[in-house]
């Protein structure tokens, strides 16, 4: 029996509505409703000030929502094949994270130059709109234990605004850095762990399978660990972006620097959004699309933490750690035979990912809709 069926019953609990989950879901959308609230009144009265800390605050709120959302990304496929527990995988992750996030700022950069929004509150209401929209996305997502993209939910929300306050959306930087990467990603992570599969399996052809899984496990501790340390880097980056984008608005930023509370701000509600789990989305990727054991899972880890680092610091791309772990463990399972793979599963998951950008671009316009409605 998988180890994913054993989770604890608080832990099982944290994934109904009523749950752990459930509240946090619920105190987040009081969040949304507050934010646009007090963006109304601070579109009526001036209130930058209030109106830029409650946008820190959402953006926070979406690192969150990032951090329990996309933690079985890191640790799936660890779980399933027993080579650690669910909480002390999701400690290591939390850690991961936190360490990851202060390896580069590259990425943040992309994020906060995809729109060019209007100063004062006219822009933190675009800037709050866009994250609104992702967050929106990512509960909608959770609860049907989607593997959606946070990355990809964060840029079409932020891209759904600019469109509705008809600002400057650098549409070649939307191709060149998240178009481009979200379709190429996921083909290079299915090959290349079909291909680092392959050599595994040529490897170890005459060593005994018993021997051989075991030693798997204990290397799957690493690469789990390099697949939390990548997820760090690309995800906690993203939310540094539309912070520095929201201080760039009002001036207390040059848009061209991090400031250190914005990085640490980030590290640590993501690494606890992490270790508060997110056990739907785990038992997706950690049995649903293929039945995993110790050495797939070592080389679907791999492979997405090579590709998350590569884009990080060669191509400065935004990418999904979602799409990139979820394609690898697929490419892994091709290695069995194509119908080893519950390509059910993963139409529902492809489908998620195909309908992210526009659906939270969607909601996100909706918002600024409103606000600017009754806002002025």
């Amino acid at each position: 029996m998988s180890t994913l069926a054993k989770v604890p019953a608080t832990e099982s609990e944290a994934m109904k509505p009523g749950g752990g989950h459930g509240k946090a879901a619920l105190i987040l959308l009081a969040g949304v409703v507050l934010v646009t609230l007090v963006a109304l009144v601070g579109r009526r009265t001036g209130a930058e000030t209030a109106v830029l800390l409650l946008v820190v605050v959402v953006a926070l709120g979406f690192e969150y929502t990032n951090g329990f959302h996309d933690a079985a990304n890191a640790i799936a496929t660890s779980v399933s094949t027993r080579a650690l527990t669910p909480r002390a995988a999701l400690l290591m992750a939390a850690a991961m994270n936190l360490l990851g996030a202060f390896l580069g700022q590259e990425v943040a950069k992309t994020i906060s130059g995809v729109i060019t929004p209007p100063s004062g509150v006219a822009g933190l209401t675009v800037v709050a709109a866009g994250v609104l929209g992702a967050i929106s996305w990512n509960l909608i997502t959770w609860y049907f234990g989607l593997p959606s993209s946070s990355s990809h939910a964060l840029i079409g929300g932020t891209v759904g605004a600019g469109l509705a306050a008809s600002v400057t959306v650098h549409w070649s930087t939307v191709v060149d850095k998240v178009v481009v990467p979200m379709v190429v990603s996921p083909i290079v992570g299915f090959f290349l762990a079909y291909l680092v599969m392959i050599a595994i399996l040529w490897i170890f052809r005459r060593a005994n399978p018993g021997r051989v899984s075991r030693r798997f496990r204990i290397a799957q501790t690493l690469s789990a660990a390099a697949m939390a340390l990548g997820h760090g880097l690309q995800d906690a980056q993203k939310t540094m972006g539309i912070i520095v984008l929201a201080l760039w608005t009002t001036g207390h930023s040059d848009g061209k620097s991090i400031p250190i509370w914005v990085i640490i701000s980030c590290a640590g509600i993501l690494s606890l959004g992490t270790y508060a789990g997110g056990w739907r989305i785990m038992r997706t990727l950690g049995r649903k699309v293929i039945e995993l054991d110790p050495p797939k899972g070592f080389a679907a880890e791999s492979t997405a933490s090579l590709i998350l680092y590569a884009t990080a610091y060669i191509w400065q791309a935004p990418i999904s750690t979602t799409h990139v772990i979820t394609s690898s463990i697929m490419g892994v399972g091709a290695t069995k035979r194509l119908s080893a793979v519950r390509w059910g599963v993963a139409g529902n998951i492809v489908l998620a990912w195909i309908f992210t950008i526009p659906m939270a671009g969607l909601v996100a316009a909706s918002v600024y809709g409103v606000i600017h409605l009754f806002g002025g």
